[in-house]
């Protein structure tokens, strides 16, 4: 067998590996754009918070919890065991593979423990129990629950007899709160001045999403939180297959929004003016998976501006092409790869564990 350069094992072996293709991202730049300050106030509101809805953020907790993130992904924490003596249980009632194991991930690098359910078959509910009595049992046997579940309407279920703080990991159609916090963390070290209020003008970003938000829980939650960012958002343009493709969940907070808003189903024609190209067309209508038409995808050829970047929360199809994955545009692979410090920032805070951080 061929031995290893010194690089290589250096690679292989690093505390935390970055994503392998696309852009490169530092968290120390955003951690030095705040001056290393992390905004201990607004963490310390989400101590003993359940976590359901990104409505529940504003923009000062959304900064803090990114400012928090990179100090995580920046320097080694794990001899601090922020979480040591904490349980956390991730009940998985349908298929995930980044958000199960990066939460997993999160909770065990800070010297947590995990009960994990990686399948609602296992459970009870295979025998007809009630989410409500599973969340009776979930009291005594872990510290904090992480559920997701293809029922919108799951979290008030399992919360009526749930005392411990629960994180929604994905509820149907609903929301998906710890995805948008992943998305606007990438966002905010792709480009620190975004967490000003008053963002210079050649810095604000024209966000191009291409779904549907009102079918589509990352897209919704990611639309969600993109409008507290009145400052650093120029215009939002919506590119979907639906005349209506916000639902009820949004109506409101874009009537009241000053960013404007523009709906489209020609994606080609817009391309050029974007700025950063949120991608997703799965869509979750009824109680299945529905893949949105071509109208909804890019391509090698697609008109992007030099320095636009593509994000999408994953799993993706042949919306998102892999030619894109060699190339500057590709912000998606780093967004995965934030996911685990942002989902540690969040637990810790949630925990009330920032103490055990030290320098914090």
């Amino acid at each position: 067998m061929k031995r290893l350069s010194e690089d290589q094992i250096s690679r292989a072996l690093t505390n935390f590996a970055s994503n392998s293709k696309g852009c490169k991202l530092r968290p120390q730049e955003l951690l030095d754009f705040s001056n290393g300050i992390i905004d201990r106030e607004a963490l310390d509101s989400l101590a003993g918070q359940s976590i359901l809805n990104p409505r529940q953020f504003d923009r000062r907790t959304v900064v803090a919890i990114a400012q928090l993130a990179a100090l995580l992904e920046s320097r080694n924490v794990e001899m601090d065991k922020p979480l040591d003596g904490k349980i956390a249980i991730t009940a998985f009632f349908e298929a995930s593979t980044r958000t199960r194991l990066s939460f997993e991930s999160a909770v065990q690098r800070l010297d947590g423990k995990v009960l994990s359910v990686p399948d609602g078959q296992v459970t009870g509910v295979a025998k007809g129990e009630s989410l409500a009595d599973i969340g009776e049992m979930f009291n005594t046997y872990g510290d904090i629950v992480i559920m997701r579940h293809p029922a919108t309407d799951c979290i008030e279920e399992i919360q009526r007899n749930l005392q411990r703080p629960l994180i929604n990991a994905g509820n149907g159609s609903g929301h998906h709160p710890t995805q948008a916090l992943i998305d606007w963390y990438t966002l905010l070290k792709w480009r620190p001045e975004l967490c000003q209020d008053d963002c210079p003008e050649d810095r604000k970003v024209h966000l191009g999403i291409i779904g549907t938000p009102g079918s589509m829980r990352a897209v919704k939650s990611f639309l969600r939180l993109s409008l507290m960012f009145t400052g650093a958002v120029k215009k939002i343009t919506l590119i979907s297959e639906m005349a209506d493709p916000v639902g009820l969940d949004l109506t409101e907070p874009i009537e009241e929004s000053p960013i404007p808003i523009d709906v489209t189903n020609d994606v080609q024609a817009v391309l050029p003016d974007l700025d950063v190209i949120y991608v997703n067309s799965i869509a979750f209508l009824g109680d299945s998976y529905r893949n949105l038409d071509s109208r909804s995808k890019l391509q090698e050829n697609s008109p992007l501006k030099k320095d636009a970047v593509i994000m999408h929360p994953l799993a993706r199809n042949d919306e998102l092409p892999e030619c894109f994955d060699e190339t500057d545009h590709n912000l998606y692979f780093a967004q995965a790869a934030g996911a685990v410090f942002v989902r540690q920032a969040l637990l810790i805070a949630v925990l009330n564990r920032l103490d055990r951080l030290s320098g914090v």
